[in-house]
């Protein structure tokens, strides 16, 4: 959790979500898992992750997650996608940060039009 000297804040917030389910309103739901493990090529970053919204019958809407391989990739590209309903995307993870404002920014997105 320590970069370059710094600590990174961010991840360290979003390690503390593990586990975490927030109510967001009309049923919606936001669901956190996020931890720390050694880094191998397919998670370069040393975090396994998953942020995922739910709606009212359960079903993810989005997801942010890098737990398997998702779309056309190279032995040891990264796992790092989108979910959008049945559409998979891949994300260019960049940091804790920019996951969890990239995230919330297609949240409210998604929450604003339903789709």
């Amino acid at each position: 959790m320590v970069s370059m000297g710094r600590r990174d804040y961010t991840l360290e917030y979003l390690l503390g979500l593990n586990g975490e389910f927030v109510d967001v309103g009309e049923g919606y739901w936001i669901g956190f898992n996020a931890y720390l493990i050694n880094p191998v090529p397919q998670r370069p970053h040393g975090i396994k992750y998953s942020l995922t919204l739910h709606g009212p019958e359960g079903e993810r809407v989005l997801g942010y997650d890098n737990a398997h391989a998702a779309y056309e990739h190279k032995k040891n590209d990264p796992f790092d996608h989108i979910h959008r309903r049945k559409r998979i995307k891949k994300y260019d993870y960049v940091n804790a940060e920019k996951l969890m404002e990239d995230f919330f920014q297609n949240v409210e997105h998604y929450l604003k039009n339903k789709r």
